[in-house]
């Protein structure tokens, strides 16, 4: 499911944030604001929709290197 594509845009972030990438569709997520995480393997995966979280738990293989 590499490429998945939804409404949500990327939005300009200020230097405050601590930005980790969606493993899904590779939008820029504050950490600290994240409604969505997901723990896989020992390690905190945050994502900018329901969707993009729901696609990783489902095959966390995928998406991680």
């Amino acid at each position: 499911m590499r490429g998945f594509k939804h409404k949500y845009l990327n939005e300009v972030s200020s230097r405050s944030e601590i930005l980790a990438k969606d493993p899904v569709c590779g939008m820029m997520v504050d950490e600290k604001k994240a409604k969505y995480k997901s723990d896989y393997k020992g390690k905190t995966y945050y994502f900018c929709s329901p969707a993009c979280r729901s696609a990783f738990d489902k095959n966390p293989k995928n998406y991680v290197k």
